[in-house]
């Protein structure tokens, strides 16, 4: 498996793939895919932080992490996350999320959220948004709003979380 930048060529697959990946999914508004075109034109957009996976040539899997403002800091939101449905329990995303997370660190980002299953990002690492004093800023259930620290160094940060407007929330 080959995980690398995306790139523009690879847009309209990247949007199929995002399609399938959501198609059967029991927590999608079905737009996602839309999300994603919005936001590579949007203030958020970090291209080198647009990645997807390949195996023999074949876009398989691809995540986003975006820029979202906590206060007067910067932080990252992972969304989405797409793995097409033959694909899936391979390891995969996980694989997509520890590559943006190296990445992220690079560019001296600390902090990432994210809005997913509660047994799925703990495997990343991620923990309760609260245990940071973080909060999103719509109602949730805590199970549901994580976040990691990418350096355990890193300066605290704490507040509702300011997601770009594209995200109509």
């Amino acid at each position: 498996m080959i995980i690398r930048q995306e790139k523009p060529s690879d847009y309209e697959t990247v949007y199929q793939l995002i399609i399938e990946a959501f198609k059967e999914a029991e927590h999608s508004d079905g737009n996602e895919q839309n999300l994603v075109v919005a936001l590579r034109q949007s203030q958020s957009f970090e291209p080198k932080l647009s990645l997807v996976a390949e195996i023999n040539n074949i876009i398989v899997g691809h995540i986003l992490f975006t820029k979202v403002e906590v206060g007067k800091k910067v932080a990252l939101a992972l969304a989405p996350l797409s793995i097409l449905p033959d694909y899936q329990k391979r390891g995969i995303g996980l694989a997509l999320i520890k590559e943006g997370h190296t990445i992220a660190k690079q560019l001296g980002y600390t902090y990432i959220i994210v809005l997913g299953h509660p047994q799925y990002y703990p495997k990343a690492g991620y923990q309760l948004a609260k245990n940071y004093n973080l909060k999103a800023p719509f109602e949730i259930l805590d199970e549901y709003f994580m976040a990691i620290k990418l350096d355990s160094q890193a300066e605290p940060i704490e507040g509702i979380v300011t997601y770009d407007p594209v995200f109509n929330i």
